[in-house]
C-alpha cells in the first residue's frame, strides 16, 4: 500500500511538473531560462499544496468522505432551493428594481453557502442513519469479511496489545474512535494525580506505537454520539453501529458482553487460553514464593504468571524445588495448577546408606 501511494504521489508531481512548466514556456514573454524556472517554482509550489491536503486528509476514512460528498451534494441543493425561493419572492415583491445587483448577487451567494453549510452539518450528525438507509456506502457485506475490532481504554493501558498487533492477527481490522483519543487528552490535561497521568501518557504512546507498525493499518472513526454521556456506553452503541467487536482488558466487561448484544474479546481470556497446556504425572520445576493457604503448602508462579500451588512446598519457601502435577483447574482469572512436591532425599543418610 505504501509504494502504490509513493508511485501515484510521484506520477501527479511529474504530469504537474510537465504541464505547468510546459505551460509557463509557451507564453510570449520572458526568456527561455525565466520561463522555465517559474515554471518549476509554479510546480513546486503545486506540489507542496497537494501534499499539504494529503497530510491533512490521511486519517480520513473512505466512509467519512463518503458522508461528506453526500453532505455537500444535499446542501448544494438545499442552497439551490433557497435561492430559486429568493428570486421568487423577489419577483413577487418587485424588490429587484430597487435592490442593487451587487446585493442580490451577495445575497445569492450567502443563500447558496449557507444551505451547503447546513445540509453538510445535518449529513455529518445524522451519519448513523445514512449507513444504514445507503448501505452501499460501506462498499462491502458485513458477512464478507472478519469484524474490525474496536479497543478500549483498559486494552490501550496493556502493554500487551503492542505483542498481539505484531503478530498480524488483527491486521486490517483495529479502529479507536476519536471520541475516545479527544477524552484521553482531555483527562490528561485536567487531572492532577500522577498516577493516573501515568496511566494516561502510557495509553497514549501506545497509540503512537501501534500506529508505526507496518502492515497493521490502524485506523480511526470519528463517528460521536454527543447525547451518551459514559464512554463505555459510548464504546457499545459504536461497536453496533460498526457490526464491531470490543477488545478489552477489564475483566468486568465479559459479563457486560451478553446484556449489550456486543461481543466482548478480553485480553486476559484471550491469554489464559494460550497458556501452555499441563496434564496430571507431568513434572515441573518451580519456585516457592509464599506459603498456602493450607498447612505446608506453598505457592509459585510460572513465567507466563500462571500460579502453581505445591503440597509440600511450603517447607522450601524461596527455593527451586520439583513437583508432580496433580490437576489443573480453570478459572476467571486463569489456570491454577497443583502440584505435590518432590520429597528431598538427606544427602548425608542417602551417602551413609551406600556406603555400608
Amino acid at each position: 500500500m505504501k509504494k502504490s501511494t509513493f508511485l501515484l504521489r510521484l506520477f501527479i508531481i511529474l504530469i504537474a511538473t510537465f504541464f505547468l512548466t510546459t505551460f509557463v514556456i509557451s507564453t510570449p514573454t520572458g526568456t527561455f531560462f525565466e520561463k522555465i524556472s517559474i515554471g518549476l517554482g509554479v510546480a513546486t509550489l503545486f506540489t507542496l499544496f497537494l501534499l499539504s491536503f494529503d497530510l491533512l486528509f490521511s486519517k480520513l476514512t473512505l466512509r467519512t468522505f463518503n458522508v461528506i460528498i453526500l453532505g455537500i451534494f444535499f446542501g448544494y441543493l438545499m442552497g439551490r432551493a433557497l435561492v430559486m425561493t429568493f428570486n421568487g419572492l423577489l419577483e413577487i415583491t418587485q424588490f429587484h428594481i430597487v435592490m442593487q445587483p451587487q446585493t442580490v448577487g451577495l445575497i445569492k451567494t450567502a443563500l447558496l453557502l449557507f444551505g451547503i453549510y447546513i445540509g453538510s452539518i445535518i449529513t455529518l450528525r445524522s451519519a448513523e442513519e445514512l449507513y444504514v438507509s445507503i448501505p452501499f456506502v460501506k462498499f462491502a457485506l458485513s458477512s464478507q469479511k472478519k469484524k474490525d475490532l474496536l479497543i478500549d481504554l483498559s486494552a490501550l493501558a496493556d502493554a500487551r496489545i503492542i505483542d498481539l498487533a505484531t503478530t498480524g492477527l488483527l491486521d486490517h481490522q483495529l479502529i479507536i474512535p476519536r471520541f475516545m483519543v479527544r477524552d484521553l487528552n482531555t483527562q490528561l490535561e485536567l487531572t492532577r494525580d500522577e498516577l493516573v497521568r501515568n496511566k494516561l501518557r502510557k495509553s497514549l504512546d501506545t497509540i503512537k506505537k501501534l500506529e508505526e507498525i507496518p502492515h497493521l493499518d490502524l485506523h480511526y472513526d470519528d463517528t460521536d454520539f454527543p447525547e451518551v454521556k459514559d464512554l463505555f456506553d459510548k464504546l457499545i452503541r459504536l461497536a453496533r453501529f460498526l457490526n464491531a467487536n470490543l477488545l478489552t482488558a477489564d475483566m468486568s466487561r465479559i459479563q457486560t458482553s451478553a446484556i449489550e448484544g456486543v461481543r466482548i474479546i478480553n485480553i486476559h481470556s484471550l491469554s489464559n487460553a494460550l497458556k501452555p497446556l499441563m496434564e496430571g504425572g507431568e513434572s515441573i520445576k518451580i519456585k516457592i514464593q509464599r506459603y498456602g493457604k493450607e498447612p505446608r503448602q506453598g505457592v509459585g508462579y510460572l513465567e507466563d504468571g500462571t500460579m502453581v500451588v505445591v503440597n509440600g512446598g511450603g517447607d522450601y519457601i524461596g527455593e527451586m524445588v520439583d513437583a508432580h502435577v496433580l490437576s489443573v483447574k480453570h478459572t476467571s482469572s486463569g489456570r491454577i495448577i497443583f502440584c505435590n512436591a518432590v520429597e528431598k532425599f538427606d544427602e548425608t543418610v542417602h551417602n551413609n546408606l551406600y556406603s555400608q
